[in-house]
């Protein structure tokens, strides 16, 4: 970790710490169910066998929390709102009382609407959710919308699709292969209505959170160009250009359902920055014949691809390798490709598990990847903000408590929070930033 300050950022950048609703909320009981409460009731689904029913108990705790945002320096905080939440009796009064209470300490409120926990009688396969989604978003900045000046829509589609529909280890729990990419078109279409209800709603300043990592081919054959190319079509360019450009990458378009062409025209409705959600890059080789895993991530036999150990670095507990150079290629590979295309860039996610009060690990994580963000600023990527995933250890999905990205430590037995060392240390860098 280098000993000298961070460097400086733009004026009027944005720095927060980003949540999600079912990872911290808890209070189930008080809210419809989504499907996450469907998946982890179902034995062997959660690998320690939990569920956020508690988790950290945000929902009757937040104004610790918000404490919490005080004391860190942030003066943005990312959160999500719950559709089952907001969709049961009362459930806007919550989000109402958490924004009061983040204007009321200087810290932005910067809704996420939907975060993956979709209620349990909808399904992404069915177009009518979009129609859904753009409902919720409407009823959601109808109530917030005084007090809220930035937005997002939607959080990684990509996994969601992947993860959720494609691979079955994430809720809803389905293994459809390539069948689940009209999924990834309803939350496409999804993204674009619901910008359409923010801007009837007299909303300026509007985003999404999409997940990218640079490819890296295993090597230079042929068969693994072929299939580091066709993964970062399907993860990166698949959930990027529709929005961009207006047009899916060649050959997918007549894999969608519906009238592609006129649903892109929705999709393609601008957006006033672009949200990256960066964790690691991909080494992506040509398929061996056999289910591989790196990093958690299983990937049965039958896909064109597989992913392959990024030797020689440093990994986190979740098993992901730590490369901050990765976020530098990143955005200004995105800058490349897309021009003026790309908006403003803001960095929604980037984090690290690792265990312990005294995380020196995730302070030389941050500390790297600060100035590899510095980096792509200089060399002319327009960024506007940056989020670090997360203020608190919370269910991370089908892994249960056992990963912890938290600036604070969560006592899962009693809730108490204990900010650990790279809490401080965030602290400190942003006094300097001011």
């Amino acid at each position: 970790m280098a000993t000298d300050p961070i460097p400086q950022f733009p004026a009027g950048f944005l720095w927060g710490v980003s949540t999600s609703a079912h990872q911290i909320e808890g209070a189930a009981d008080e809210r419809r169910a989504s499907v996450w409460d469907t998946f982890t009731a179902e034995p062997g689904r959660v690998k320690d066998g939990s569920t956020a029913a508690v988790a950290c108990d945000h929902y009757h705790r937040h104004r610790e929390d918000v404490a919490l945002l005080a004391g860190l320096g942030v003066n943005a905080y990312r959160f999500s709102v719950s559709w089952p939440r907001v969709s049961s009796p009362g459930g806007l009064d919550f989000y109402d009382r958490l924004v009061d209470e983040l204007c009321g300490v200087g810290v932005r409120p910067v809704p996420t609407l939907f975060h993956w926990d979709l209620p349990a009688e909808l399904d992404w396969l069915d177009r009518d959710t979009a129609a859904r989604f753009a409902d919720h978003v409407a009823v959601t900045a109808g109530r917030l919308g005084d007090r809220v000046p930035t937005w997002i829509t939607l959080n990684e589609p990509a996994e969601h699709t992947l993860l959720g529909h494609a691979l079955g280890v994430h809720a809803p729990g389905r293994r459809l292969l390539f069948d689940a990419l009209p999924v990834a078109h309803h939350q496409l279409l999804a993204h674009g209505l619901a910008v359409r209800a923010l801007r009837a709603a007299g909303a300026t300043d509007i985003g999404i959170a999409n997940s990218h990592g640079p490819t890296w081919s295993a090597s230079q054959d042929p068969a693994d160009v072929a299939a580091a190319d066709f993964y970062d079509l399907l993860l990166n360019r698949l959930f990027c250009e529709p929005l961009l450009l207006g047009r899916y990458p060649d050959g997918i378009g007549e894999l969608m359902p519906g009238d592609v062409e006129a649903d892109l025209k929705i999709v393609a409705e601008p957006v006033d920055w672009y949200g990256v959600n960066y964790y690691a890059p991909a080494r992506v080789g040509a398929p061996r014949g056999a289910q591989t895993e790196v990093g958690g991530v299983a990937l049965p036999a039958e896909l064109p691809f597989s992913l392959r150990e990024i030797e020689g670095r440093p990994v986190t507990d979740f098993g992901w390798p730590v490369v901050p150079e990765g976020l530098t290629e990143l955005l200004t590979h995105l800058s490349d490709r897309y021009g003026d295309r790309l908006p403003p860039v803001m960095i929604t996610e980037n984090g690290c598990s690792y265990e312990g009060l005294d995380d020196q690990e995730r302070i030389a994580y941050l500390d790297g990847h600060l100035r590899a963000l510095h980096r792509a600023i200089e060399a002319g990527v327009d960024v506007r903000g940056y989020f670090v995933w997360s203020l608190l250890d919370n269910f991370e999905w089908a892994e249960g408590y056992a990963r912890r990205f938290g600036l604070v430590h969560v006592d899962f037995e009693t809730l108490e929070r204990t900010p650990k060392a790279s809490y401080a240390w965030f602290r400190d860098v942003l006094r300097t930033q001011r």
